[in-house]
């Protein structure tokens, strides 16, 4: 029996890469985003040239409805191996100057439909004992920015909440990655006001590069992709700092330097 795969924000940038890959490795695809013609052209050429199934479902991630009909088509449908969370987008300003509607909307995609979506492949693996998960967050989890607030914070949200998945999912069955782009040659930087010739050429990694690294790191079972970073050391001293503060965060009484 093929593999499957639903990606969502399947129609441009990194989903659609998702997509390719998945398609010359002979996964079945669901693909998912809100420009329905962008989706019937790429199933259309991956069902062509792979010989592949590629089922499209139309919808809004900002939108509760989209939501749902993406959580019902993952919890009720055919079988999904591989669920891939790639919707997201940018929306860019000072805290002071951010229009709260438009912040308000982004947070919908990137935190409230990531959360759900990954309740309901959750749900369903667990279930069934056996599927992955890659949930996409962004090196400015990491990063502080002005104008960033809202996205960065939406991506430092992806990333805690995909850690704490990995530790339910312990011998589930469940392997869950977290893949933690950096700047990305895609449209995603235009469509957030921002000109990929503003960053130095070696600081931008192709969606392809990007995407073969997080199926590598897929394989190997590594729960954190980043794929730039040389030294997994790195990321394993981050982690031994955080637990030096956690060690200390909850005690009976202020750090002696409150002391009057």
């Amino acid at each position: 029996m093929s593999q499957s795969a639903l990606i969502t924000g399947a129609s441009s940038g990194i989903g659609k890469v998702y997509a390719e890959h998945l398609a010359r490795a002979g996964y079945d695809l669901v693909i998912v985003a809100r420009r329905k013609p962008l989706l019937d052209s790429l199933a259309l050429r991956l069902t062509q040239d792979y010989g592949i199934k590629v089922e499209v479902i139309e919808a809004d991630l900002a939108s509760s409805q989209g939501v749902t009909d993406v959580c019902k088509r993952i919890e009720e449908g055919a079988r999904i191996n591989l669920f891939i969370n790639n919707a997201g987008y940018a929306a860019r300003g000072t805290v002071a100057s951010l229009d709260p509607d438009v912040l308000e909307t982004m947070l919908q995609v990137n935190i409230i439909a990531m959360s759900r979506l990954s309740h309901s492949a959750m749900k369903r693996m667990t279930k069934e004992k056996s599927g992955k998960i890659i949930n996409i967050a962004s090196a400015t989890a990491f990063i502080l920015l002005p104008g960033n607030a809202g996205y960065g914070a939406s991506k430092t949200y992806v990333l805690s909440f995909t850690r704490h998945m990995q530790l339910e999912a312990l011998g589930t069955g469940v392997h869950i990655q977290a893949l933690i782009p950096g700047v990305v040659a895609t449209d995603f930087h235009q469509l957030a006001g921002a000109d990929l010739a503003n960053f130095p050429p070696e600081r931008v990694m192709s969606a392809d590069d990007l995407v073969s690294a997080s199926l590598s790191a897929l394989e190997m079972e590594e729960l954190v992709c980043i794929p730039s970073l040389p030294e997994v050391k790195d990321w394993e001293a981050y982690q031994a700092a955080e637990k030096a503060v956690a060690a200390n965060v909850s005690r009976n009484q202020p750090a002696a330097r409150y002391s009057l």
